[in-house]
């Protein structure tokens, strides 16, 4: 098991999400239809497809800050709602953070992830316990940086972020929606998984077993 993976190759990172998103299409959007327009899925799959378009066929020879650059420039110009800005802005700012750099390991996926984080954190208010994809994303990181600390290689670390993409996804059902439509139900928001939540979830189970499998490469 290696301790980094090559930036140039790592375009399957990026391309791989297109895939889940596809496969969850209607799972995402029958969650939020539960409290919200129920367009969710609908419109992650437009945008995800239209970026798996341009990176079909030239997947060996994109790099992962060129990828992510490409799928976070299109949701933010084909994805309407709050999700087209929030991801856009997450994936271009993951690509940014890593341009230039050849070989990434743990602290340069870390670093990534909280680039991300913080291109989502400045735009909108939104906090932890508010009932969004921050639930999931958050603890998340905050899961891998603390596995790190605690000794963990890199694929000890991604396990660590797996379980708890899992988890924070779980505990959205039973918060309050605080934030968007589903925050006009009040209490009555509670008992629903949330769909940007969930989003998150899955793509970051998906970066983590690409990464992985670059690993073991």
């Amino acid at each position: 098991m290696n301790n980094t993976f090559e930036e140039k190759s790592a375009g399957a990172v990026i391309y791989n999400l297109t895939t889940v998103i596809q496969n969850n299409k209607d799972y995402l959007s029958e969650i939020d239809g539960a409290t919200g327009d129920g367009d969710h899925g609908v419109n992650m799959n437009k945008g995800f497809t239209m970026c798996r378009a341009q990176l079909e066929g030239n997947i060996g020879d994109i790099g992962l800050a060129a990828a992510a650059d490409a799928l976070g420039n299109t949701l933010l110009s084909e994805i309407g709602g709050s999700m087209g800005p929030l991801y856009g802005t997450f994936f271009i700012e993951m690509g940014e953070n890593i341009y230039g750099k050849e070989q990434l390991g743990a602290g340069d996926f870390l670093e990534m992830l909280k680039a991300g984080l913080a291109g989502i954190t400045s735009i909108v208010p939104t906090q932890l316990g508010d009932k969004t994809l921050l639930d999931v994303l958050i603890p998340s990181i905050g899961a891998f940086e603390t596995a790190l600390a605690a000794g963990d290689d890199f694929a000890g670390a991604l396990a660590a972020l797996k379980v708890a993409a899992a988890a924070s996804r779980e505990a959205t059902k039973d918060m309050i929606a605080k934030v968007g439509r589903a925050a006009t139900l009040g209490e009555r928001s509670r008992g629903f998984y949330d769909a940007g939540a969930t989003s998150c979830a899955l793509i970051l189970a998906s970066m983590a077993d690409t990464v992985l499998a670059l690993l073991e490469q």
